[in-house]
């Protein structure tokens, strides 16, 4: 029950947006951002797992995500049904984390951030090459998400599977975090020396953190895969990677809600900056990367007002 308090709370405000949202912009329009948004908080809970209740750097969470979509691809290409492929996809995203955390037991803090990016750079270089699978950079175009013959092709149909989704992802992350895991996960954050005193293996803890941070990527990844319908390695370069640590970093990396307000603010305020744009006045609604510069503006505001993010700083 406690869990299921911990996602409706999580979730209410995101309903409440939505509604606001639905006749300001048109349902279709609305319910698409959304669907995206809620893509993106299922990959931002996989960073603020291992990030924030971990305490690891994580340079490299979208090779995971990537991992994820082209399982999904590659299996829904070859027949399969979406949803006896996503496990499978999952799975990979979790074995993909539990590699990428193979070098914390010699490496810490930044060396071991640079594994991570390592570890992507890899990743998005096989799935360029590897074109008897992936077809390389000419990319792949996935089919829509499908179960017993029902097609989810309108976009309220895909919002409501994501949401679907991300309900189970926060219920399963909100019982992890309250669970004896959750506890050695921040006993390792917070120092490793003394809970290797008291009996917490830090090489374990921080392997079962990417598990778990890299079957949600998985997760989202495979749903990406759907909704976007088509992906290329390029889709989860580092810039991606990027994206979703400030995800967490903004949106508080310590909260799972975080997660949440932290991907609103990574697609929503793009969008809601270039449609204001349009009503700058003078030469300012022509000027080259306005959209970047008030995005930059909006995050340093965000972090100088929310040090510890949107969510708050509460484990």
């Amino acid at each position: 029950m406690s869990g299921l308090r911990t996602a409706w709370r999580h979730l209410w405000p995101w309903a409440l947006i939505l509604a606001l949202a639905v006749p300001a912009m048109g349902a279709d329009y609305a319910l698409g951002k959304a669907t995206l948004v809620i893509t993106y908080a299922i990959a931002g809970l996989g960073v603020v797992i291992v990030v924030g209740q971990a305490g690891q750097i994580a340079l490299g969470q979208a090779a995971l995500v990537a991992l994820g979509a082209y399982v999904q691809a590659v299996l829904v290409g070859h027949g399969l049904a979406p949803l006896l492929a996503m496990p499978l996809a999952i799975a990979a995203g979790a074995l993909g984390g539990a590699l990428a955390s193979l070098p914390a037991r010699r490496l810490g803090g930044l060396y071991f951030g640079m594994s991570t990016l390592a570890f992507a750079l890899i990743v998005e270089e096989v799935l360029a090459r590897w074109d008897s699978v992936t077809q390389g950079a000419a990319g792949m175009a996935v089919a829509g998400f499908s179960v017993f013959g029902w097609r989810a092709d309108a976009t309220l149909a895909q919002a409501l599977v994501s949401l679907g989704a991300l309900a189970a992802a926060l219920l399963l992350c909100a019982r992890l975090v309250d669970s004896r895991h959750g506890r050695a996960w921040r006993a390792v954050r917070d120092d490793e020396v003394a809970a290797a005193a008291c009996g917490v293996s830090p090489a374990a803890a921080k392997m079962q953190a990417f598990v778990v941070g890299g079957a949600l990527s998985g997760l989202a990844g495979a749903l990406y895969a759907h909704w976007i319908g088509f992906i290329s390695p390029e889709q989860f370069g580092l810039v991606f990677s990027f994206e979703l640590l400030v995800l967490a970093v903004i949106g508080g990396a310590r909260r799972l809600g975080g997660a949440l307000w932290g991907a609103l603010v990574i697609v929503a305020i793009p969008q809601l900056i270039a449609v204001l744009r349009d009503h700058l006045p003078g030469d300012w609604a022509r000027a080259a990367g306005l959209e970047l510069v008030l995005f930059g503006a909006v995050i340093v505001a965000v972090v100088l007002l929310r040090p510890s993010g949107i969510a708050g700083a509460r484990p």
